[in-house]
């Protein structure tokens, strides 16, 4: 830089048509030159150009340069300083402008504000369960096989860890009537049928009294498919687990009657409860299908006297299907 040009620095003026720009901050340990004394020592050794009219204490500046000038510089001024035509600037005395001279703000955001800033890592989704909807939809859909193969392989409730082995159903898949117990008990586990021993002799009985045969033209199911442990009353979560296979079982045979046996698998089909002494004698209905309740066989081996009223109740399911008339 020549002496010219580091005199218009100290004196605070810059050139019109050069970008006007910070000065550079004097580093941490490294003393700034002294160039006001550099200025002052040469003056006297060589004249300032003719481009600076006036004299030093009071140099002709820029309307745009006024306002960067020191305050001594524009108090001297004064309103009469005119700017400097373009002419007047020659290139070659345009200050050197150091890379190092420029201090860039810095952008850099702080560590906190960056971790603010920073977008959040998406959550991991979680597996969804299978929704009783859509568990009751695959049932619902499922043929006699497929049906038979997921009773027999259930483990949707904790009654399979004690059984022996699932009780599907018997008889007839093309019946009209339809028989709905209560849930499995001992001999039925062990055997894989509904309605065996004493009770299911008893059963057989009563059937035969109708005209009807096991496996012949009745099918017979229970609400349960496994065995409650001794033989205890089914719990709720256990009948919502095995309610949509009874209702696929009763939709694949389409019977033109169900008799229900027993107080709990009445309660349950009709979803009611009203006791089974007011239940029976009277023509219910499951979606559109006839329902007549009666006894349990098993209860009625406890109570003989109940026997006749157990009859009366398969007169009435006999006149129910009658007037709906047989299957061609």
């Amino acid at each position: 830089m020549n002496r010219r040009a580091r005199f218009l620095e100290v004196l605070g003026v810059s050139e019109e048509w050069v970008p006007r720009h910070a000065p550079a901050l004097p580093q941490d340990g490294v003393a700034e030159p002294d160039v006001a004394a550099d200025v002052a020592a040469n003056l006297a050794a060589e004249p300032v150009a003719a481009a600076v009219a006036a004299p030093p204490e009071a140099p002709a500046v820029a309307a745009g340069d006024a306002a960067m000038a020191p305050p001594s510089v524009r108090d001297r001024a004064g309103p009469e300083a005119a700017p400097r035509p373009p002419a007047e600037i020659r290139p070659e005395i345009r200050p050197e402008i150091r890379p190092e001279a420029r201090t860039e703000p810095r952008t850099e955001a702080p560590p906190a504000l960056a971790l603010a800033l920073a977008p959040a890592p998406a959550p991991a989704q979680p597996a969804m369960p299978a929704s009783a909807g859509s568990r009751e939809a695959v049932i619902a859909g499922l043929d006699w096989a497929g049906l038979e193969a997921r009773v027999s392989g259930c483990t949707d409730c904790g009654l399979c860890d004690r059984r022996t082995q699932t009780v599907f159903g018997v008889g007839d898949r093309q019946a009209e009537w339809m028989l709905v117990g209560e849930a499995p008990g001992e001999n039925e586990d062990k055997q894989g049928e509904p309605f065996v021993g004493v009770a299911g002799k008893l059963l057989d009985n009563m059937l035969a009294a109708v005209g009807l045969a096991r496996g012949r033209n009745v099918f017979i199911a229970n609400v349960l498919k496994c065995r409650p442990p001794g033989n205890r009353n089914p719990e709720p979560d256990e009948v919502a687990q095995c309610e949509p296979y009874l209702r696929r079982q009763i939709a694949l045979v389409q019977p033109r009657l169900i008799v229900v046996l027993g107080r709990f698998a009445a309660q349950s089909l009709l979803r009611t409860t009203t006791p089974i002494g007011k239940l029976r004698g009277s023509v219910h209905s499951y979606e559109g299908i006839p329902v007549v309740v009666t006894y349990h066989p098993a209860y009625l081996l406890r109570t003989l006297s109940d026997k006749a009223r157990a009859w009366e109740d398969l007169c009435l399911a006999r006149e129910v299907h009658a007037r709906a008339g047989a299957k061609a």
